[in-house]
């Protein structure tokens, strides 16, 4: 256990960033789920842009790597371009 107040905080301030991390990380998986599931075009393209913000922004906090992001976004462009 932590002796120190500062650790203390520091615990419960990982504790919740852990949690929403994994919250948001969640939705974006059921996200990209759900346009790789789409069959219509013109719904996955409406889609594509808030999928790649969601994605940019768990690499931009370091919940993804970069290059896994840049890998999800090339290829969920690729999928909603051969729609």
């Amino acid at each position: 256990m932590a002796n120190h107040k500062s650790a203390l905080k520091r615990i419960r301030s990982n504790e919740a960033k852990r949690l929403t991390n994994r919250y948001q990380h969640k939705t974006t998986r059921n996200a990209i789920k759900k346009l790789r599931g789409m069959e219509v075009a013109k719904e996955a393209q409406e889609f594509l842009p808030s999928v790649v913000s969601m994605i940019d922004k768990l690499a931009k906090k370091n919940v993804i790597h970069s290059n896994k992001a840049a890998n999800l976004k090339s290829s969920l462009t690729k999928h909603v371009a051969s729609l």
